[in-house]
C-alpha cells in the first residue's frame, strides 16, 4: 500500500442524516487493516486520506492535510461541491449497475403509473366504482428524458423497449441507439414540444437550478394521448420550483407528477404536494444506496488509485458533474 500525503491512510465517513454504521462496517470488511472513523469521532485529522461523504458538514472538510480524494455516497455531488472549504482534491461520483438499475426501476414504474392512469383507478377504488378508462397504447405516448448520462440513457432504452416514443435532451450531443436526440439551448424547446411525459435526471448546476418551473411546463406538449403533460423528477430537488408544480397541477398545465426529490428534505408536512391526487411523493428512495455494492466500488477505486491508476468518474468542477 502506498502512503498518502503526510502518511495518511485512514478513511473518514461523514454521511449526513444517513446511518453511518452500515457504511463503516462495509468499509472495514472491504479494506481491512486501515483506520475508519465516523464523523465527528475523529482523533487524528492528519491520518485521513479518503473522505466518504453525503451532505458532509463543513467542519468535516476542515484540517484534513492528508486528504487525497472525496467519494460521494450517492449519485449527486452538489452536496459536496457546494462546501466553501472543499479541499482541492478529486471528487468521485458513484456510477454502479446497482444504482442505475434501481433508478431505472423507479422511473419506469412512474411512467407506467401515469400512462396506465393508476392514480385515477386508485380514486375509483376508494369510491368503490367499477369503471374502465380509455387507455392509449404506449406507442401513442411521447416520453422525453432530460439528462442522457448513464442513468438517463438506460431509462430511455428501457422505456423504448416498452413501446413508448422516446427522445432525449442533454447539454451536449449524446448518441443513444434508437433514441431521438436533442441538445443545447436550441434543442430544448423542440424537445419539450414533443413530450407528453417529461423524465428528469439532470445534475444540479447553476444553469439547471429552478429549471422545472411554470415557463418550462407551458412548453410541454398539449393534446397528446394522455390529455396533458406529466413531470417525473428523479434528478435533484433544487431543479424544481415546488410552488409552480402545485400550481401547474391545480391549473391543468400538468396533469400529473412523480417526485422523488425536493427543494428541502424531508418534504414539509405542510407542502400542498402531499395532498394532490395526481402527484406521487416518494422519500428520495429511487436510487436507494446499498452500502455493500457502493463500498465495493469505492474500495476498488482506492486500491486501483494506490496501485498508481487514475480515479474514475471524477467530477468536472467547472461543469459541476
Amino acid at each position: 500500500m502506498t502512503s498518502g500525503r503526510s502518511g495518511a491512510d485512514g478513511i473518514l465517513i461523514a454521511s449526513g442524516s444517513w446511518d453511518p454504521e452500515p457504511w463503516a462496517a462495509e468499509v472495514r470488511a472491504a479494506l481491512p487493516g486501515r483506520p475508519v472513523w465516523i464523523w465527528p469521532d475523529l482523533a487524528d485529522p492528519t491520518a485521513v486520506r479518503y473522505l466518504l461523504a453525503w451532505h458532509p458538514p463543513e467542519e468535516a472538510l476542515a484540517a484534513l492535510p492528508g486528504l487525497d480524494a472525496v467519494f460521494s455516497l450517492g449519485a449527486g455531488v452538489e452536496h459536496i461541491l457546494s462546501r466553501d472549504n472543499l479541499p482541492d482534491v478529486p471528487v468521485a461520483r458513484i456510477i454502479s449497475d446497482d444504482l442505475t438499475s434501481r433508478m431505472v426501476e423507479w422511473i419506469t414504474l412512474q411512467v407506467l403509473l401515469h400512462h396506465r392512469q393508476q392514480r385515477r383507478y386508485d380514486r375509483l377504488q376508494r369510491e368503490r366504482r367499477w369503471h374502465e378508462l380509455p387507455q392509449p397504447v404506449a406507442g401513442e405516448v411521447r416520453v422525453g428524458v432530460m439528462g442522457m448520462g448513464v442513468i438517463g440513457a438506460a431509462a430511455a432504452v428501457m422505456l423504448a423497449r416498452l413501446g413508448f416514443e422516446v427522445a432525449g435532451w442533454s447539454r451536449t450531443p449524446k448518441m443513444v441507439e434508437g433514441i431521438e436526440g436533442f441538445h443545447g439551448a436550441a434543442g430544448l424547446d423542440p424537445f419539450l414540444a414533443r413530450t407528453d411525459i417529461l423524465v428528469v435526471v439532470l445534475p444540479l448546476t447553476p444553469e439547471t437550478h429552478g429549471l422545472l418551473a411554470m415557463p418550462l411546463f407551458r412548453k410541454l406538449a398539449r393534446g397528446g394521448a394522455l390529455g396533458g403533460p406529466v413531470l417525473v423528477n428523479a434528478g435533484r430537488g433544487c431543479l424544481q420550483v415546488e410552488a409552480d408544480i402545485a400550481r401547474a397541477i391545480e391549473e391543468g398545465v400538468l396533469i400529473g407528477a412523480s417526485l422523488d426529490v425536493f427543494e428541502t428534505e424531508p418534504l414539509d408536512p405542510a407542502s400542498p404536494l402531499w395532498g394532490l391526487d395526481d402527484v406521487v411523493v416518494t422519500p428520495h428512495c429511487a436510487g436507494w444506496c446499498d452500502p455493500r455494492e457502493l463500498v465495493r466500488q469505492i474500495a476498488g477505486q482506492i486500491e486501483a488509485y494506490e496501485a498508481g491508476r487514475p480515479l474514475r468518474n471524477v467530477v468536472d468542477r467547472a461543469a459541476r458533474y
